[in-house]
């Protein structure tokens, strides 16, 4: 059902909410910059100076970086779980973090370089799409228990190779696959790749935003938007590959980091909003805002070390949700 709050206040909040983690990110770090001087650096960079190198060569890229994986996880999720019909969905239940993974980690192994690792990733990632949707759509057919149950197959089956591959890789390369495995925001600086992500967050909100109505009508069940005249089974492909693109656009960003796409929708829901006109644009604001936070507290909490951001995901979701959950009726 659609809720009857209205949302333009909350939109507002989570507008601002964006706003105070991107500039938070900015401000925190190994190397103390005045709020005066981060804003002075905004305005007018100055080619040369120490300040405006580390506001623009690192942590701009990298709250952006930041902000774009978590609105693209947290889209990933609200779709899949329409799709699904699945409060449990998440972007990865489908095996393309799995399949990531593995092509990531074989990259790694054989000491190869950051481009050929995004590569192997990427490939990996398309043929786990290819294959479930391949195992899932027969002679015009979608069958989602057969989706659901391949991608939980072929995610164990990645999950194994990726031990395996953990087992058989030396000592000094484990710490590395470990944080891609966890999430690293850090390496997530390029040029190239942060666009991809922002072009690719945008076209897909773009067109959710489109069928949203839709996405209402096919939340309260296949039958019921057959019914009320909604094309069911294009809107459901749709749905499956512009949630695994995204999916891939945050793999490709920052490597595995949970918990994102599984409790930013919950989060909205449990604000009581139910409309999908609403809860897409707000789950990727807040999942953008709430992995910016993470990932600033992962590399301040412990400066100079840093921590897998995926860790810092999951040790401040989980309290949040609880809380949600013990204030809702």
């Amino acid at each position: 059902m659609i809720s009857a709050i209205h949302p333009l206040p909350r939109l507002f909040l989570f507008l601002l909410l964006a706003v105070a983690s991107l500039f938070a990110g900015l401000l925190f770090g190994s190397v103390d910059i005045p709020v005066a001087s981060i804003a002075h650096v905004l305005l007018s960079p100055v080619a040369g100076d120490t300040t405006s190198q580390i506001v623009w060569q690192l942590r701009l890229p990298r709250v952006l970086a930041a902000f774009a994986c978590g609105g693209l996880l947290a889209l990933a999720g609200a779709l899949l779980q329409v799709l699904l019909r699945n409060p449990l969905a998440d972007p990865y239940i489908l095996g393309v973090s799995g399949g990531a993974a593995v092509g990531a980690l074989t990259a790694m192994l054989l000491g190869w370089g950051l481009v050929l690792v995004n590569l192997t990733s990427l490939a990996g990632a398309l043929t786990a799409i290819a294959i479930v949707f391949g195992l899932s759509f027969r002679s015009g057919d979608w069958n989602l228990y057969r989706l659901l149950l391949t991608g939980v197959v072929l995610s164990a089956g990645c999950a194994a190779l990726t031990t395996l591959i953990l087992t058989l890789a030396p000592t000094s390369d484990v710490k590395g696959m470990l944080f891609w495995l966890m999430g690293d925001v850090s390496r997530a600086t390029g040029a190239e790749g942060l666009s991809f992500a922002w072009v690719i967050l945008v076209i897909i909100a773009a067109i959710s935003m489109i069928f949203s109505g839709s996405l209402n009508v096919l939340s309260l069940g296949q039958m019921k938007a057959k019914t009320l005249g909604v094309a069911v089974l294009p809107l459901q492909v749709g749905i499956y590959f512009g949630a695994a693109l995204a999916t891939v656009a945050a793999l490709m960003l920052a490597g595995v980091i949970g918990f994102v796409g599984l409790i930013i929708p919950h989060a909205i829901r449990l604000l009581g909003i139910n409309d999908y006109r609403w809860l897409l644009p707000l789950a990727m604001l807040l999942g953008g805002s709430f992995l910016t936070l993470a990932d600033t507290l992962a590399r301040t909490l412990w400066a100079p070390q840093q921590l897998p951001v995926g860790v810092l995901t999951a040790l401040l979701g989980v309290p949040l949700l609880l809380l949600l959950l013990s204030r809702k009726r």
